[in-house]
C-alpha cells in the first residue's frame, strides 16, 4: 500500500480523506491533542483496520469524533445536561465525555461496552473530514500500540508507512498530550483520563468530579475499562522509564550516583546543566507546563532506541496541564518512581 501524504492547507483535502473513510479505509488525522488513527467508527470492519494497524488489545476502546453536541443523540441515549454544559464550554476542543451508546455503535468500537466515549475535535480540517464523511470517526493516537503517541506526520509515517491509506499533515499538535476523558454514566462525573482540559476546569463546570484509580496508579490487566489509555502501559519506549522526584539537586544527585553509560536523562531544560555528562534530552520547560505537554512525546520518540539501556526521567508536580503531563509520565514508567529525598 502507497501511504498518501495530504497538506491540511490543501482545499482538496477534506474531500480527499473524507472519500477513504466512506470507503472503509485509514487516514490519520490531526488534532490539537495528538494524531488519530480515523476510519469510519460504524463500520466494523474499518474499525478492525485500526486494531491490526495499531496492534492494539481489542478491550480497549476507541473515541467517535464528530462535529459538535447537535450528534450526540444521533450516537448516545440517556445524555445528562451536563454533557452539554461540558460540550458549551469546551468543544471543539481536548475533552472526551463517555455516554450511553446507542445500539448503532458497534460494539467492536465500545470494546464490548455499553457505553462510548465522544470528541469534538478543535481542527478546522477534521471536523470538515467528519462532515464530509457523514460518520463519526473512530480515531485512536496513531501510534503503534503502547508507544509514545504521535504529535507529527513524521511520526505516523514512520509507524505506518505502507499500512495506512493515507496522513493529514497539520502540523505538529498544540496541546501534545490525549484528551481529557470523563465519565458521565455514574451519578458522580469520574475523570478517567487526564488532559489539555484540567480537573480544575471541570470542576468549575461539574461542581464535583472523582477521580478514577486508573489515573493515579496501575489497574490490574484483567480489569473492564470504559476509555483508552487506562489498563496497559502506554506511551513509553522500549527501554525501561524511571521517574526521580525531589528537588533539583537531590534528583541530580540520585541519577548521577546511578547513571551507567547507554542510559539517558529526560528533564526540563532548567535543568539541563545538571546533566551535562549525561546524555540529557529536556521535552520543555519547568516554568512553562504547555511546552513540557507539547513536547513529551516528541521527547519519549527520540528516546525509543534499543541502543539505550535505560531513562531517568523528571517530571512537573501541581495541578492543571501539569497533572496529564504526570500522568503520560507515569503511565511510560509504569508507575515506576523513586523519591531522591528519601534516597539521599
Amino acid at each position: 500500500m502507497n501511504t498518501q501524504v495530504f497538506s491540511a492547507s490543501d482545499p482538496k483535502t477534506p474531500e480527499l480523506a473524507a472519500a477513504i473513510v466512506r470507503r472503509g479505509g485509514l487516514v490519520a488525522i490531526p488534532t490539537e491533542t495528538v494524531y488519530g488513527l480515523g476510519a469510519d467508527g460504524l463500520n466494523p470492519e474499518a474499525v478492525a483496520k485500526i486494531f491490526q494497524a495499531k496492534g492494539r488489545p481489542n478491550d480497549n476502546p476507541l473515541i467517535l469524533h464528530v462535529t459538535g453536541p447537535e450528534q450526540l443523540p444521533l450516537f448516545c441515549h440517556s445524555i445528562p445536561e451536563s454533557a452539554y454544559r461540558l460540550a458549551e464550554r469546551f468543544w471543539p476542543g481536548p475533552l472526551t465525555m463517555v455516554l450511553p451508546a446507542r445500539d448503532n455503535v458497534p460494539r467492536c468500537t465500545t470494546a464490548g461496552l455499553s457505553t462510548v466515549a465522544m470528541r469534538c475535535p478543535k481542527t478546522e480540517v477534521t471536523r470538515k473530514i467528519i462532515a464530509l464523511a457523514e460518520v463519526p470517526i473512530a480515531a485512536p493516537s496513531a501510534n503503534l500500540s503502547g508507544k509514545p503517541s504521535t504529535t507529527t506526520a513524521e511520526h505516523v509515517l514512520h509507524d505506518h508507512n505502507g499500512n495506512i491509506d493515507a496522513i493529514v499533515d497539520g502540523g505538529p499538535c498544540a496541546v501534545g498530550v490525549e484528551s481529557t476523558i470523563v465519565d458521565l454514566t455514574e451519578p458522580r462525573p469520574r475523570l478517567l483520563r487526564p488532559g489539555g482540559i484540567t480537573p480544575e476546569q471541570l470542576l468549575e463546570v461539574l461542581g464535583d468530579l472523582v477521580i478514577d484509580k486508573a489515573v493515579t496508579a496501575q489497574i490490574d490487566k484483567d480489569a473492564v475499562v470504559k476509555a483508552p489509555g487506562m489498563k496497559y502501559r502506554h506511551y513509553a519506549p522500549q527501554e525501561p522509564v524511571v521517574i526521580v522526584s525531589g528537588s533539583r539537586e537531590k534528583a541530580a544527585a540520585y541519577i548521577r550516583r546511578h547513571f551507567v553509560p547507554g542510559d539517558r536523562v529526560l528533564c526540563f531544560e532548567e535543568e539541563l546543566s545538571l546533566y551535562q555528562d549525561c546524555n540529557p534530552l529536556a521535552y520543555g520547560r519547568e516554568d512553562d507546563v504547555q511546552t513540557l505537554s507539547a513536547g513529551l512525546f516528541a521527547a519519549l520518540r527520540e528516546l525509543d532506541d534499543p541502543s539505550i539501556h535505560q531513562v531517568y526521567a523528571r517530571c512537573p508536580v501541581g495541578g492543571g496541564v501539569a497533572y496529564a503531563v504526570q500522568n503520560r509520565l507515569k503511565k511510560a514508567a509504569a508507575f515506576h518512581i523513586i523519591d531522591a529525598e528519601a534516597e539521599a
